[in-house]
């Protein structure tokens, strides 16, 4: 009790949330009246980031970086609009295809809606849509980036679960693949109930030169994914190998990236980095803190009286993720919640850690679209200027398609380790 309390405490303060948990454990080791802990302190926060996997981080951010200095995301809406953009609605299409592929590469909610939100809300305001509406959907795009990999929260939440990091970024395609096409069922019953524009048409041979002009593009995604998914490389190798890959479309096709930006772009992924490995240690002594003092074994004491099979702790479990979430961003809402709650899922319920690690990323990254804090909506109004509360409300039908993901992920594991080996 005093431990949680001086974490409240402190994080009501302003303290950012690595800190917290590392202050906690201090807290929690002079309560508990026991000093030797105090030398496991420094191991166990080295410990924490000691881990081969974490390397995916900075090469997953660089390859955004990469991206966004070479021009390729222009390119990536350019070749969904030749798909989908002539049908009625069809730039709310363009908005949700050009996300799921971006996510491919930049696996991060945040960074994806701040650039989306530049180029696509404009755009649809332009051709009648209402803005609102536009940064709304936007934002749910950007739910796709921690899901289809890479996904830096994957890599966080492999680390924390000890899981092969290849095997979580695999698990993410199907449930990100499903997730996008039911946002397009939901923009097709929305189109077809408020009468959405289209988009300029184009003549089959201007799409075809359109997606032969930016298909290379999708090299980046097809060299991450496919290096991964027929075994010639690991989840680190493989991002190294999309950093380059992404650097050459840049600079041989788009012509839009020299290689004069690279330092720039490194340091930028290194401080990005180094913010979410510190997350990493500080976790690392958060779960040993919780370990040592019992709480995944009273926690399971308290959830197996309410949930007496898989299915109903997994609802139990989304219910609590999905508030977590509303309050807290992604990867400290993993660090806090995964000591917790997967010794329970796998010891006493039998659940796949790979299976339940997709839902809990899938229900934090929806806490990101939900109110009271909604950080992706407020990253979308800082960029457009539409109301955070607004959005919500004209896309509440995105948020209950989402739920209605979670219910099946929930009652059919199979969905998220069919392509897991």
């Amino acid at each position: 009790m005093v431990t949680s309390a001086a974490f409240v405490a402190i994080m009501l303060v302003g303290v950012p949330i690595g800190l917290c948990l590392c202050l906690a454990g201090l807290v929690y080791i002079a309560a508990s009246g026991n000093p030797v802990l105090f030398q496991s302190y420094p191991l166990q926060l080295f410990g924490g980031v000691d881990s081969y996997g974490l390397i995916a981080i900075p090469l997953f951010i660089l390859i955004g970086e990469i991206m966004n200095g070479g021009g390729i995301t222009r390119r990536i809406v350019d070749m969904a609009m030749a798909f989908v953009g002539s049908l009625k609605g069809g730039l709310a299409y363009v908005n949700i295809l050009a996300n799921m592929f971006i996510s491919s590469i930049l696996g991060s909610a945040t960074a994806q809606v701040a650039i989306m939100a530049q180029i696509m809300v404009p755009e649809m305001e332009k051709k009648g849509y209402d803005k609102t509406f536009a940064a709304g959907l936007t934002a749910y795009g950007g739910m796709l980036g921690p899901i289809i990999p890479p996904s830096v929260m994957f890599v966080v939440y492999s680390v924390l679960a000890q899981v092969s990091v290849s095997d979580m970024l695999i698990a993410g395609i199907v449930p990100g693949v499903i997730l996008t096409v039911m946002f397009c069922l939901v923009i097709a019953l929305m189109g077809y109930m408020y009468n959405y524009p289209r988009a300029d048409y184009q003549t089959p041979r201007q799409r075809l030169m359109t997606i032969l002009r930016t298909s290379p593009t999708l090299l980046i995604p097809i060299v991450i994914v496919g290096t991964i998914l027929t075994g010639l490389a690991n989840a680190t190798e493989s991002a190294a190998v999309g950093a380059v890959a992404a650097a050459l479309v840049g600079k041989y096709w788009t012509k839009e990236f020299e290689f004069s930006q690279l330092p720039q772009m490194m340091l930028r992924s290194g401080i990005y980095s180094a913010i979410v490995l510190f997350l990493v240690a500080a976790a690392a002594v958060f779960s040993w803190v919780l370990i040592f003092g019992k709480v995944p074994q009273e926690t399971a004491g308290w959830i197996q009286s309410a949930a007496k099979d898989p299915i109903s702790f997994m609802l139990i479990c989304n219910v609590i993720l999905l508030i977590i979430g509303t309050v807290i961003d992604g990867i400290p809402g993993l660090i806090m919640t995964v000591p917790i709650l997967l010794p329970v899922a796998t010891d006493v319920y039998h659940i796949d850690p790979r299976h339940f690690g997709v839902v809990v990323v899938i229900n934090l990254v929806l806490g990101l679209l939900s109110p009271p804090v909604g950080l992706c909506f407020f990253v979308a109004a800082a960029v457009t200027g539409a109301k955070p509360g607004k959005m919500f409300m004209v896309t509440l039908p995105f948020f209950v398609i989402s739920c209605v993901l979670l219910v099946l992920l929930s009652l059919y594991p199979s969905l998220s380790l069919i392509l897991v080996k």
